[in-house]
C-alpha cells in the first residue's frame, strides 16, 4: 500500500527550506492526500509562490471539477510523475497551518500500517467532522460594495468602460448583492466564462478572492455589547435604563441577553452605538458541552493500597504501562484525580478514556468538581460544532484534562503527561466499522510511547490481554530505557473497597428448580422477596437484562412460525411503545419495523406468543407485580436524546425512582451509593454465545453489574438467575474470584492458540449477491492458504448470514504473535474482490459473530 511510503523519515525533505527562498526559480511541488471517497493514493500539486506550505498543513486543492480538503504529506523539488509540469494543477490555499506535530504524524501512520487502512481514512477519524470538508472559493468586492480598486480606474468618468463584457457582468452581479460577495461556483453558473472576468477584476484590484472554510467548522459568532462612554444628558430615559443595566453587568453583555433583560429591540442599540455610548461587535462563542454548576471538591484521604498505587504512578518518568486492578468500589477514580493534579501544575495535560457516553456525566462531574474549567469532554454525541471548538481549545496548548470515548485517543493535546483508560476491558474501545478497526487501548499505548508518558489501565475485571502482557513484563523484569529510566510494566492492586466495605454476597438462583416448584414468573421467589423488601425499606436497586425491547421473538403456538426481519436473518423483537399504541416489531440490526399481526402469516392462527424478556417486558411485569415500585428504564431506547443519560441518572440519584432497569450500560462504572440490591434476570443470554470471548465477557459483565451494589453505608446483595448454575463463570462470579477464572480461561485459550497467546485477523465480506460473496470468500481463502506461516479458518457464513439484505461471509487468520508471519499483500487480496463485494480487514477482532 502507498502508506508504507508515508513515514516520518522522508518528511525531513520539507525542512530544506533554503531551496525555496524568494527569488529562486525552482518549481515547488507537494504530495497530498485528498479527502475524496474512493481516493486513497497520493497526488502531486504545484505550490503557488505566495504560499509557504509545510507537511501536516490542511490545504484546499482543485480535484476534478470541485475544491476538496487535502493534507500536505511532503514537499518535492521535482514531480515524480510522468506528467508535463504545466499539466499539474496548483494548490488553491492553506485552510489550517501546522496541524500535525511529528509524534502525532507517526501515530497516524502507525495506525494506518497496523490496521491496513489508507492514511486518509485514519486522518478522517482523528480530525473533528468537517475539518477536511469542502472549502468554497468566494469572490467579493474589495472593502465591501464599491470601495477599493485601482486608482486610475475608479478616477475615470466611467470605470466600467475599461472592463470587458464578462468582467462587467460579474461586477454588476456583485454590486447587486448587499454584501457584494458570491461563491465562485455561483458566478460561473450565471456568467459564461466567468473565470476570465474574475481574473480581470482581480488584476484591477476591484475584487478579492478568498477561501471560505467548510461550513461545519466555522466558529460560532454572537453579537456582544460593550459600554464605552459615560452616561450624559442627551439620552432618553429608556436609553439610560439600558446603559445602566449594561453598567451593572460589568459593562459587557451578549446582545440577545441584554435585549431580553431590558425587553428592548435592536434598533435602540443601533442608536446608542451611533451616539458613541456602546460598541456592538461579533465575538466567538465556544461550543463546548456545558455541565451543571458543581460545588468544588478537594482530594480525599486514601487507603493504604490507594496511597501506594498513587505513589508508584507519580514516581513514573517516561513511558510505562500500569495495570490498576481494583475491585468495584475500591476508589480507582480518586487515584486518577490525585495522579493528574500535580501534572496540571507542571503545565502538562491528561487524557482520560471511558467506554461509553453514558459513563461520562458522572465521571465528568467528579473531574469538573476537582479541576473546574480545565476539563473538556470529547465524544461522538457532541454536535459537530462542539467537537470542532473543543478540538481547537486543545490546540491552544493550555494544561487541561480531556475525557472522552475511543475517538478521543486522537485528541491533539500538547505536552501530554498521562493517559488513563478507565474500564480498559470494555469492548466499546474497539471499533468494528468503519475502518480503521482500531482498539483505543492499542493506540493509547503507541501514543504513550511517542509522547513518553505513562499509560494507566484501570479495571476490576482486566482484559486477559492486559493481564498477561503486564504480568509477563513484571516477571521478565524491567529494562533500562533511554536516559537510564526504568521501563516496563507495573501491576498495582486495590483489593478492598474504600472504608473496608465488603463486596456484596452473590446468591445464585437455579431457575430450573423454580420451574419445577411451580414458579412460572420471570422473577425467582428470592428476587421477588428482595424487591418487596426494597419497597418496604425505601432502598434502591438495579435490575440487569442483557437485551432491550419487550420480547426477543414472536412465535405462532399453532405452527411454530417465527416472525423474522425480511432484510436480515434474525427474528423481530417486540417493542411496546405506550398504552393503546400499535404493537411494534423491530429488527435490532437494520432497524426495520412493522406492526404486530393479528394472525400468523403462515397458518392464519390467532395464537401468537411473545418469548424471551427484554427491558420493556421486565418493566411491564414489575409494574404488574409491584405497582408501587417507581421504575426508570436505562437502555439505548431510552437514552437516544442528548443529555438523557445524565437526566435519568440524576433522577435516580435524587431518589425519584426505586429501581433502575437496564442493559449493558448499567455495568459501566456507575457509582450509585444508595443501591443495595442488584438482580440479574437471566445470566444465560451472556454465557451461550458462539464466540471464544463469551466466557470472559460474561464474567466481566456479571462482576461489574454485581459491583454496583453496596457502595454506600448499607450492605449490598446480588441475585443472579440462571439455568446453568454449574458454569465456571457463575462459580467465579459467586466468589468474586478473578484469579481462578483467568487461570482456567487462559489455559483454554493457550491450548487453542487464541488471544492473548495467538493473534487474529478477521476478513469480513458482504454483498447483495449471496453466490458472489460466497465465491469471493472461497477465492480469497484459497489464495491465502498457500502461506504456511498462519492458519486459515473458513471461509464460513457469519453467525447472522444476512443483515440489511447483505450476505456476510468471514475468513479468520490465526497466527503466533511472537513470530509475525509474512502477511499477505492486502492490495492483492482486495483486487480479488469484485466491486459488488465489500471487504473489511479487522485486525485483532473483538467480535467475530
Amino acid at each position: 500500500m502507498y502508506i508504507n511510503d508515508v513515514n516520518l523519515s522522508p518528511l525531513v525533505v520539507a525542512q530544506a527550506s533554503e531551496s525555496y527562498q524568494s527569488g529562486t526559480t525552482l518549481n515547488r511541488w507537494v504530495e497530498v492526500l485528498v479527502d475524496c471517497p474512493g481516493s486513497t493514493g497520493l497526488f502531486i500539486y504545484r505550490l503557488p509562490a505566495q504560499l509557504e506550505i509545510k507537511p501536516g498543513d490542511i490545504l484546499s486543492v482543485p480535484f476534478g471539477a470541485q475544491q476538496l480538503g487535502a493534507i500536505a504529506i511532503r514537499l518535492l523539488v521535482q514531480p515524480n510523475v510522468d506528467l508535463p509540469p504545466e499539466k499539474i494543477r496548483e494548490v488553491e490555499d492553506i485552510v489550517s497551518v501546522g496541524f500535525f506535530p511529528s509524534a502525532y504524524w507517526e501515530l497516524l501512520n502507525r495506525v494506518a500500517a497496523y490496521y491496513y487502512t489508507p492514511l486518509i481514512q485514519v486522518i478522517r477519524v482523528a480530525l473533528p467532522p468537517g475539518l477536511l470538508g469542502r472549502s468554497q472559493r468566494r469572490i467579493r468586492l474589495v472593502g465591501g460594495r464599491g470601495a477599493g480598486g485601482s486608482g486610475y480606474l475608479l478616477a475615470s468618468a466611467d470605470p466600467l468602460a475599461f472592463l470587458t463584457p464578462t468582467a462587467r457582468q460579474v461586477w454588476e452581479l456583485l454590486q447587486g448583492q448587499p454584501a457584494g460577495d458570491y461563491s465562485f461556483v455561483y458566478l460561473q453558473q450565471k456568467v459564461k466564462s466567468a473565470y476570465r472576468g474574475i481574473r480581470e477584476l482581480l488584476r484591477f484590484g476591484l475584487v478579492e478572492s478568498y477561501l471560505e472554510p467548510p461550513r461545519l467548522t466555522r466558529p460560532k459568532l454572537q453579537k456582544a455589547v460593550t459600554l464605552i462612554g459615560t452616561i450624559d444628558d442627551d439620552l432618553t430615559t429608556r436609553q439610560r435604563e439600558i446603559l445602566e443595566v449594561l453598567r451593572r453587568h460589568g459593562g459587557e453583555l451578549w446582545q440577545n441577553e441584554l435585549l431580553q433583560i431590558c425587553n428592548a429591540s435592536s434598533s435602540i442599540l443601533k442608536t446608542l452605538a451611533q451616539k458613541g455610548y456602546i460598541v456592538v461587535e461579533e465575538r466567538e462563542v465556544l461550543r463546548t458541552e456545558q455541565g451543571p454548576a458543581l460545588v468544588g471538591d478537594s482530594a480525599k484521604s486514601l487507603t493504604t493500597a490507594q496511597a501506594s498505587a498513587l505513589e508508584t504512578i507519580r514516581r513514573l518518568d517516561g513511558f510505562t504501562q500500569v495495570l490498576l486492578h481494583g475491585v468495584t468500589g475500591s476508589g480507582k477514580t480518586e487515584v486518577y484525580l490525585q495522579a493528574i493534579a500535580p501534572l496540571l501544575n507542571q503545565g502538562k495535560s491528561a487524557l482520560v478514556l471511558v467506554p461509553e457516553i453514558g459513563l461520562t456525566p458522572q465521571l465528568t462531574d467528579r473531574f469538573r468538581a476537582r479541576f473546574g474549567n480545565k476539563v473538556s469532554v470529547y465524544h461522538s454525541a457532541l454536535s459537530d460544532g462542539e467537537r470542532y471548538d473543543t478540538w481547537r481549545q486543545m490546540l491552544a496548548g493550555e494544561p487541561q484534562v480531556v475525557i472522552g470515548t475511543r475517538s478521543a485517543v486522537f485528541a491533539p493535546l500538547p505536552n501530554l503527561g498521562l493517559i488513563i483508560l478507565d474500564e480498559e476491558h470494555d469492548s466499546s474501545f474497539k471499533q468494528d466499522s468503519p475502518i480503521p478497526t482500531y482498539h483505543a487501548r492499542t493506540v493509547a499505548q503507541w501514543r504513550a510511547e511517542l509522547e513518553n508518558c505513562p499509560l494507566v489501565l484501570g479495571s476490576a475485571t482486566p482484559s486477559l490481554e492486559s493481564w498477561v502482557s503486564v504480568r509477563r513484563q513484571e516477571v521478565g523484569g524491567r529494562g533500562q530505557g533511554a536516559g537510564g529510566r526504568e521501563q516496563g510494566a507495573y501491576y498495582l492492586s486495590l483489593p478492598e473497597r474504600i472504608n473496608s466495605r465488603p463486596l456484596p454476597p452473590v446468591e445464585i438462583v437455579d431457575m430450573r428448580q423454580e420451574l419445577q416448584q411451580g414458579n412460572r414468573s420471570i422473577f425467582s421467589r428470592s428476587l421477588q422477596a428482595a424487591l418487596q423488601e426494597l419497597q418496604e425499606r425505601k432502598q434502591q436497586g438495579i435490575l440487569f437484562i442483557h437485551r432491550r425491547g419487550h420480547s426477543t421473538f414472536v412465535s405462532c403456538r399453532s405452527c411454530g412460525y417465527v416472525l423474522e426481519c425480511p432484510h436480515c436473518d434474525v427474528s423481530l423483537a417486540y417493542h411496546h411503545t405506550e398504552e393503546k399504541a400499535p404493537e411494534l416489531l423491530r429488527c435490532h440490526y437494520c432497524n426495520y419495523a412493522r406492526s404486530h399481526p393479528k394472525f400468523c402469516p403462515d397458518c392464519s392462527s390467532p395464537y401468537l406468543k411473545f418469548f424471551g424478556s427484554g427491558t420493556q417486558r421486565v418493566t411491564q411485569e414489575l409494574a404488574r407485580q409491584f405497582p408501587e415500585l417507581r421504575l426508570i428504564r436505562f437502555d439505548s431506547d431510552t437514552t437516544r436524546n442528548k443529555g438523557s443519560h445524565r437526566t435519568l441518572l440524576t433522577k435516580f440519584a435524587n431518589g425519584e425512582a426505586d429501581l433502575l432497569v437496564g442493559t449493558q450500560m448499567l455495568t459501566k462504572g456507575l457509582d450509585l451509593p444508595q443501591v443495595t440490591l442488584v438482580g440479574v434476570v437471566a445470566a444465560d443470554g451472556l454465557l451461550n454465545l458462539s464466540d471464544y470471548r463469551a466466557s470472559e465477557r460474561a464474567f466481566q459483565t456479571l462482576t461489574q453489574v454485581a459491583g454496583r451494589a453496596g457502595r454506600g453505608e448499607d450492605p449490598g446483595r446480588v441475585i443472579v438467575q440462571t439455568y446453568t448454575t454449574e458454569h465456571q463463570v457463575i462459580a467465579a462470579v459467586r466468589s468474586h474470584d478473578y484469579q481462578s477464572f483467568s487461570e482456567a480461561e487462559l489455559e483454554q485459550r493457550q491450548a487453542l492458540n487464541y488471544p492473548p497467546y495467538g493473534r487474529l485477523i478477521l476478513l469480513r465480506l458482504s454483498s447483495l449477491d449471496p453466490i458472489q460473496v460466497q465465491n469471493t470468500a472461497q477465492i480469497i481463502a484459497t489464495a491465502l492458504s498457500t502461506e504456511e506461516e498462519f492458519e486459515i479458518l473458513g471461509p464460513a457464513p457469519a453467525s447472522i448470514l444476512r443483515v440489511a439484505n447483505r450476505y456476510r461471509w468471514q475468513i479468520l487468520i490465526k497466527f503466533d504473535p511472537d513470530a509475525l508471519p509474512q502477511l499477505p499483500d492486502w492490495q492483492e487480496v482486495r483486487s480479488l474482490c469484485p466491486s459488488s463485494v465489500s471487504l473489511t480487514i479487522d485486525v485483532d477482532p473483538i467480535n467475530i459473530m
